[in-house]
């Protein structure tokens, strides 16, 4: 057992920021909340124990039915696309069907799984699963997880066949990479920080694995620990067709959430929007699915944990020229001063700020051109009502309005405005993006 410290987690692995792990389009969304809703129901309906309960709890926290659900298919049953950069990659079934599910594991079998990557048979399982992160779940909130698990409809269900190229098809080549980049020591909490900051820490990096999508990585899929949750690519569907998107910056740097109070991450996670943003895109699944199901009290202690990264970012480039700045000035009055105002301010009623903005301020671009070229893509599920009340003017898509050198020069703009020192957008990134 060691002494958990944030920022040293060891040299990474291959996980959600390949397999885009909560992510989906929103009607997937919408499927999948609703799939959620109907498994707390039955679950309800067969009057689960206080053990059981805590694991429903614990696996909403961790996000699982996001990624074991296809569209329009049953929870947890498998089945959903991951597109990395080593291939396709499919979600496994871990209803408790005895053939094609988890039926005949263990307690022993489920937490090596969760903790090592390696099923029953010593078949090592593809990082695409983040083991690396639930690596750190405690002995007593595993053995409610697989409670809970128990307790699931069984459904026999084979989900397709990975579609790797050579070697990542090889299985066996896996032990080597877990030699390299598997850390399975469990959590233990930091006697120098608070419980709250404790509990924060647990959630983050164990059971909702932000880091996996938030750090970036290197060749081999690890993650750069030297750059933590300062960013991170991964692929998930916009538009109905698989594109990048950028996770950004999660520190307490000025590209990240120095702008951002304590409140302002809870109310994000917890409702879905707050006086800083609201939700969109990739970020749908992981409030819709998990992170407003949870108590607030454990939502305030993941912000407590994650205003406490030491701040830190990477490289943005240079900004553009003077020429591109003025032209973005100019497109930028014409097509969003109106909402997000001359000063990047925005206003309640009309759309939120620019200023301080992390999506704005990642060092790489691809969310924030997403976003400019399709628009919102706000959840059909609504997370709150505190969202519904919202008066901010949904944004809409510029894909069909704008050239790519138009919204390069926009966004290099925002980028080098109000103090913002974020490196200038191509227009090679947006045709990209496109």
């Amino acid at each position: 057992m060691k002494t958990f410290q944030p920022m040293c987690r060891g040299p990474g692995e291959l996980s959600c920021a390949y397999m885009s792990r909560m992510f989906s389009s929103m009607v997937l969304a919408a499927g999948i909340a609703i799939g959620l809703a109907s498994v707390s129901g039955s679950a309800a309906a067969a009057e689960l124990s206080e053990l059981e309960q805590r694991g429903e709890y614990l696996t909403i926290a961790g996000g699982c039915v996001t990624c074991h659900t296809e569209e329009n298919g049953a929870p947890f049953v498998g089945g959903r696309p991951f597109e990395t950069p080593f291939g396709t990659i499919y979600s496994t079934n871990i209803t408790p069907d005895p053939e094609t599910g988890i039926g005949q594991w263990s307690l022993e079998d489920f937490a090596k799984a969760m903790r090592e990557g390696e099923a029953p048979g010593g078949k090592h399982l593809y990082p695409v699963f983040p083991y690396t992160s639930y690596a750190l779940i405690n002995d007593q909130d595993m053995e409610a997880i697989y409670a809970y698990f128990r307790t699931i409809e069984p459904v026999n269900y084979t989900p397709p066949e990975n579609s790797l190229g050579f070697p990542y098809n090889q299985r066996w080549a896996l032990g080597f990479w877990k030699m390299l980049f598997l850390d399975s020591t469990p959590f233990e909490p930091d006697p120098e920080q608070s419980a709250e900051w404790n509990r924060g820490a647990y959630l983050v990096e164990g059971l909702g694995h932000c880091s996996e999508c938030h750090t970036p990585r290197n060749f081999l899929g690890a993650k750069n620990s030297g750059l933590a949750m300062t960013g991170g690519v991964y692929m998930d569907r916009v538009e109905g067709k698989w594109s990048e998107w950028s996770a950004p910056n999660m520190t307490s740097d000025v590209s990240g959430l120095a702008a951002w109070s304590i409140d302002d991450i809870t109310d994000y996670l917890k409702l879905g929007i707050s006086d800083r943003s609201g939700i969109y895109g990739p970020m749908n699944d992981v409030v819709v699915n998990s992170t407003r199901h949870l108590e607030r009290e454990d939502v305030r202690a993941m912000a407590v944990y994650l205003k406490s990264l030491p701040a830190n970012a990477q490289d943005s480039g240079a900004p553009a020229s003077a020429d591109v700045l003025r032209t973005g000035s100019l497109q930028y009055d014409i097509h969003c001063g109106s909402c997000h105002l001359p000063t990047g301010l925005g206003a309640r009623e009309q759309g939120p700020p620019l200023v301080g903005n992390p999506v704005v301020l990642d060092a790489n671009p691809q969310s924030l051109i997403n976003v400019t070229l399709y628009g919102g893509q706000r959840p059909h599920i609504h997370p709150s009502r505190e969202w519904e009340a919202s008066q901010w003017i949904h944004m809409e898509p510029f894909q069909n309005i704008l050239s790519d050198e138009q919204v390069a020069a926009i966004l290099s703009f925002i980028r080098a405005s109000w103090g913002h020192e974020a490196g200038a957008v191509t227009a090679e990134q947006v045709a990209r993006q496109r």
